[in-house]
């Protein structure tokens, strides 16, 4: 007996020692949240919780397995019961986690792989466009006074749409087909406005596991310097996209001699020098920039964005019911944002990684 009694005082304090080693949590350890909120314990039985712009310092201990929280805001005591995880606290009730530092990293990398992934599936819908320099407006002398006066323009590395964005995919992200010549989803969808697109955009951004947060998501409208250096083929001076004889227009454009009045599906004509289909005619198509008339004459040289404001945004690239003056590479049109027309649509772009 007297062994036993000096192995269970020997025991005990093991035993208690692994309870509490258990039932604490590590001076210093940071848990925080996807949204940026965190939990940082400052002692054995205190923490401070930052909630938003506010930082709180609270109280924990343990009941059992669980780990509670008490905070008090304005007066109210407010007790929160977490589980502890591999991932770190866990809200019993919200289901909202808090992540350990190596939880946080290991969700991070995760999310890398994924947005690699989905960058190799973007890659088989759009064309990277290396940037570059050229001469951006009436390079031919033929046309309107707001294509001049002819400036040089450098654009950085981009992606564009291999296409114009099709009634299918619009039906896919916005829950429905505002077109006019409908039955037919793989036709550019057309009778969205401008801001009708970044309703769109926006929705696929929150779609996108490419989406980092912060201003404009990925996925955008191209600025109309990018628009027009990708339908030159990567700045050449192509009067259309792919050609500057006119005698050849149909073979990459959907225009008034040749659509019937009305779209076509995406890609049944020839594409440009980068593999971009129906940069002229089919549907015009919006770009990110306000319109100016003289804009021209102050554009910076070096990704130019338009005017910082104005009435109206621009659409680029002629439709399927114009004349070959109004396919060309250099054309403008404007109309204000809300403005709807069945020869009108967009391509996406995405800036480079």
């Amino acid at each position: 007996m007297k062994r036993l009694f000096v192995l269970w005082l020997i025991l005990v304090p093991i035993f208690l020692a692994i309870g509490a080693e258990a039932k604490s949590l590590k001076k210093g350890e940071v848990y925080r949240s996807l949204d940026g909120r965190f939990i940082e314990v400052i002692s054995s039985s205190e923490f401070e919780m930052n909630l938003g712009k506010d930082t709180i310092i609270g109280q924990y201990d343990f009941k059992g397995d669980k780990l509670r929280v008490v905070i008090t805001v304005m007066g109210t005591k407010i007790v929160t019961y977490y589980l502890l995880t591999e991932e770190g606290l866990r809200d019993e009730k919200t289901g909202e986690v808090y992540y350990s530092k190596d939880a946080l990293a290991a969700l991070e990398k995760k999310k890398e792989e994924k947005q690699k992934r989905e960058i190799e599936k973007l890659k088989k819908t759009m064309v990277l466009v290396k940037g570059g320099c050229f001469d951006m407006g009436d390079t031919f002398g033929d046309g309107e006074s707001d294509e001049e006066p002819v400036h040089t323009v450098c654009v950085g590395d981009f992606y564009m749409g291999e296409t114009e964005v099709t009634q299918g995919k619009w039906q896919e992200i916005m829950g429905n087909n505002p077109s006019r010549f409908k039955g037919c989803n793989d036709c550019p969808v057309e009778n969205v406005s401008w801001n009708d697109v970044q309703e769109f955009i926006r929705r696929l951004n929150e779609k996108s596991t490419l989406n980092k947060g912060g201003e404009g998501g990925i996925y955008r409208l191209p600025t109309e310097a990018e628009w027009e250096y990708a339908a030159r083929s990567g700045g050449k001076k192509e009067r259309y996209t792919g050609t500057s004889n006119e005698a050849e227009l149909g073979e990459y454009a959907w225009y008034d001699e040749n659509s019937g009045g009305k779209t076509h599906p995406v890609r049944q004509k020839r594409p440009n020098g980068l593999g971009l289909y129906d940069m002229s005619g089919n549907v015009w198509e919006w770009v990110s920039d306000w319109y100016g008339e003289d804009y021209y004459k102050s554009s910076p040289k070096d990704n130019p964005k338009g005017p910082s404001t104005g009435k109206y945004r621009v659409f680029r690239g002629g439709s399927c019911v114009d004349s070959p003056r109004f396919s060309r590479a250099a054309v403008q049109d404007r109309a204000e944002p809300a403005w709807r027309d069945s020869d009108i649509g967009f391509r996406l772009a995405v800036s480079a990684q």
